[in-house]
């Protein structure tokens, strides 16, 4: 069985820039996945940290960071497919949370950078789950 577990937001730094940011200026902004081992005599499983920062003209709007886990009983064997299925998951999660916190920002026109799966390296995730 596997559960997934409430996502945390560890960080929001909202920064208001020293100059007003126009519609058409660009705001760049920039996604990253870590995943972690978990473990316990009874259960195994993995956090999912994704975090996201938006600056524009080398000053930092926002930095924000979410994670979840997934616990899974030791029996259970996850596949890549699955695997990647939790992935997109906690992404769904941290885009949904971000949606709705850019509300009354200078970003509420803009949204997370996508989830790019071509870029996770699933053989390298995988073994944690063993």
């Amino acid at each position: 069985m596997i559960e997934q577990t409430d996502l945390i937001v560890t960080a929001w730094n909202y920064h208001l820039t020293s100059t007003p940011v126009g519609e058409k200026e660009t705001i760049s902004g920039s996604l990253s996945l870590d995943v972690q081992k978990k473990r316990t005599a009874e259960k195994k499983g993995i956090a999912c940290r994704f975090s996201c920062r938006f600056t524009s003209e080398n000053e930092t709007i926002l930095e924000y960071a979410a994670e979840d886990s997934y616990v899974i009983d030791l029996e259970d064997v996850i596949d890549k497919s699955e695997l990647l299925k939790m992935i997109r998951n906690s992404y769904s999660k941290f885009k949904e949370t971000f949606e709705f916190r850019k509300l009354g920002t200078i970003l509420q026109s803009r949204s997370v950078a996508p989830l790019n799966e071509s870029m996770i390296n699933v053989d390298a995730i995988l073994p944690l789950l063993e």
